[in-house]
């Protein structure tokens, strides 16, 4: 396999400021959804601080700039070499900078063989060979030749290190030692979080009671189950996160599956199932639910947090003699009758936080200090006590007064003493009103429409909403209203449910008088009753496959300010009679219509996705949307050409990958001078372009899986970084 790097090498890293334990470099198209987003969640549950670049940058950073940095401040880069790799600049600049920093500052280099064989890397064969062919004829003066001389060596180099081969074997298997390898390399530099760090002062007391209720067994190889309730805000999850970190290293086999409440209502049971054993198995290829004969060998820790049904339970950690000896099994749950109910008779309350331990938590969210300045001390008491000890209050109610001077302090208490009859929902109803009205209308949307989605496409959302989301998410995140998880958008369920709330106070008895619709039968009542008025701004709608409904053709009338749909499995027997001018985003998965309905508008739209449609004809002749900037038609079988782009001049984002049937793509396509990204991945009917592409934005471009395609357009811009084309292409202009 190549060379060891010189023990030389890594010791000239003492004295350099590690940031990551591991830097990820991989072809996103080959294993960004697959093998590497794995290999990534095995680092994540060892607690190695990972960088991988699809979720760590900030929206609207210099990403060549930030790579650089992120790339220098990583102890080991893991280079996962796919068949497509060489075909990315982006990819091949990352390796050049990988091994100048293995070469300049000790960083431990690890390529990672993921279905090719190191000789043809080292040797720039059959994939890299191909790759390399388009990149000779595309970049030909002097500058240019030298960078592709760069990335050839780049490649021989890192080919030629000590590193792991998949060859023929099971990637889960493969994973574990490519995980032996790394945990080795950082033994002594992974730390754990303090329990203060977690957000929850004198947390400690809690962990070890919880470690006690796991303790009074026989030798301790009893299997154990332990509740821990309260109420909701109270800080479940953090003690249980704390304990968990605190004991996780006792076991091999372990698992937090967080929001189980949250998955179950969204996606089932089954996927819950699914995540525990891929989980603690660590293998991808498991289609068993049996949880039970699964584990009843091994000695398990698992975390089941927000449990708020019996059957999540029943099918998730049925009982004792489904674990091995020794396992540990613990529930979060508001609900202390559901622990009694499964048996569970370990349990233990989390109590409100104690006076001090809550003035600490709140002065450091609103002064970043453990004690309040001397003017603050008693409004500080007084916000404490309101907050009746519940962690999720103050921090809410410390974020909001962050920053605000001494009246404003005082009139905000003033306020809040006119509800003090009221219940926690009031603590938190004064962070919202103090919010600007742009920031009002993201959190609703955040709790309606987009908990849990994907930061960067809830954001493109947003902007076309005109909300500012920049500026509004950062606000939210400050006073603690919204966070990030990973690369998510995520909300407490007792703020989540102060948002709903809110949107059901717009009108108690009325549906068609709320803002926000999202509750499938709320929306069906809706939709079939035509109830809709101008008051409805969004609606969402995600019906199962074998729950499809049937729709009126005015279904959708009178709803004049709608901006935002989106629905799936809905069909229209007789077309559609209206859809509002308002609208910024559609997004109708398995659209039903062989073309759009002549009611559709074009004024405001901004975003256009009918994934899984029937579409054939997206529309005929010329059509002015200008204000659109994304069409997404993936996986649209039926779709034969692309329309007239000409009144579509703003256009960003264009994927018509799947679309399988579609062998005219319009010239016009040659003038979108914004496009970015373009991605027409196996679309398999295409067979010779009578384009070109003269974009200058463009810099994401796909024709990967177009076997029948015999000539590679001509493309003219320079920002293009990252291409993939079918091995099969034999003109390249």
């Amino acid at each position: 396999m190549g060379t060891e790097l010189p023990s030389s090498s890594f010791a000239s890293s003492s004295n350099t400021q590690w940031e990551y334990d591991v830097f990820l470099s991989f072809r996103g198209e080959d294993t960004r959804k697959s093998f590497t987003d794995h290999l990534y969640a095995a680092l994540d549950r060892e607690g190695i601080s990972t960088f991988r670049d699809d979720e760590e940058l900030d929206r609207g950073q210099a990403i060549s700039s930030n790579l650089l940095k992120a790339i220098q401040v990583s102890r080991i880069a893991l280079v996962v070499i796919s068949r497509n790799y060489a075909c990315s600049i982006w990819c091949l600049d990352e390796l050049t900078t990988i091994v100048e920093c293995m070469e300049d500052r000790g960083q431990r280099v690890f390529p990672i063989f993921y279905d090719v064989d190191p000789s043809e890397v080292r040797k720039q064969t059959i994939w890299f060979g191909q790759a390399f062919v388009v990149h000779e004829q595309r970049l030909k003066d002097d500058l240019e030749k030298d960078k592709v001389q760069k990335w050839r060596a780049a490649l021989t180099q890192v080919a030629n290190l000590s590193g792991f081969h998949l060859q023929d074997r099971y990637e889960s298997k493969f994973i574990q030692e490519i995980m032996g390898k790394i945990v080795n390399e950082l033994s002594g530099t992974i730390q754990q979080p303090h329990s203060d760090d977690l957000g929850l002062m004198g947390i400690d007391f809690g962990v070890e009671e919880i470690m006690n209720l796991c303790s009074a067994t026989d030798q301790g190889n009893d299997v154990v189950f332990v509740g821990i309730w309260g109420m909701g805000g109270v800080g479940k999850t953090t003690l249980a996160q704390a304990f968990y970190d605190k004991i996780s290293d006792q076991f091999r086999d372990k698992c937090f599956l967080k929001n189980v409440r949250e998955i179950s209502r969204r996606d089932g049971i089954v996927a819950l199932t699914k995540d525990l054993l891929y989980n603690v198995l660590k293998r991808m290829d498991v289609y068993d639910s049996e949880i039970r004969h699964r584990f009843r060998r091994k000695k398990v820790l698992i975390i089941l947090d927000d449990v708020d049904k019996l059957e999540q339970l029943q099918a998730l950690a049925g009982s004792n003699n489904w674990f091995g000896r020794g396992s540990r099994i613990i529930i979060t749950t508001r609900d202390k009758q559901l622990l009694i109910a499964h048996h569970v008779d370990r349990c233990y309350k989390v109590k409100e936080l104690k006076s001090d331990d809550g003035l600490k938590l709140f002065s450091w969210k609103a002064f970043q200090n453990d004690q309040p300045p001397k003017d603050f001390i008693e409004l500080s008491h007084n916000f404490v006590n309101y907050s009746k000890g519940l962690p999720l209050a103050i921090e809410v109610l410390g974020s909001f007064l962050c920053g605000q001077s001494l009246q404003e302090w005082e009139s905000a208490f003033s306020r809040i003493q006119e509800n003090l009859h009221k219940d926690i929902m009031s603590a938190l109803r004064i962070s919202f009103d103090g919010l600007h009205e742009k920031e009002k209308q993201i959190f609703l949307d955040i709790a309606c429409f987009f908990k849990g989605q994907d930061r960067d496409e809830v954001t493109i959302l947003l902007e076309a909403f005109g909300f500012d989301p920049i500026i509004g998410i950062s606000a939210l995140i400050r006073k603690s209203l919204i966070t990030i998880v990973g690369s998510k958008l995520w909300m407490h369920d007792l703020l989540q449910e102060m948002g709903w709330e809110l949107v059901r106070g717009e009108c108690h008895n009325e549906l068609g008088n709320r803002s926000r619709l999202w509750q499938p039968a709320d929306v069906l009542d809706l939709l079939k009753n035509h109830k809709g008025s101008d008051a409805v701004q969004g609606i969402v709608l995600s019906l199962p496959q074998e729950q499809k409904k049937e729709l009126k053709r005015e279904a959708l009338s009178n709803m004049k300010k709608l901006r935002f749909l989106k629905i799936s499995n809905v069909v229209l027997p007789l077309g559609l009679d209206y859809l509002s001018t308002e609208l910024r985003a559609l997004e109708w998965h398995g659209y039903p219509s062989k073309l759009l309905p002549r009611a559709f508008p074009s004024e405001k739209l901004v975003h256009l996705n009918l994934c899984g449609s029937h579409i054939k004809h997206l529309w005929k002749g010329f059509k002015c949307l200008d204000k659109l900037k994304s069409i997404d038609l993936k996986d649209s079988a039926s779709l034969i050409e692309t329309p007239d782009f000409t009144g579509v001049p703003n256009l960003e984002r264009l994927t018509l990958e799947g679309c399988t049937k579609l062998s005219k793509v319009h010239p016009s396509i040659s003038n979108l001078r914004r496009l970015r990204l373009l991605n027409m991945k196996n679309c398999k009917s295409l067979r010779i372009t009578s384009w070109d592409i003269s974009l200058e934005s463009l810099e994401i471009f796909n024709l990967s899986g177009c076997a029948r395609l015999k000539r590679f357009p001509e493309i003219v811009g320079e920002n293009l970084f990252r291409w993939e084309c079918y091995r099969g292409i034999t003109s390249v202009n």
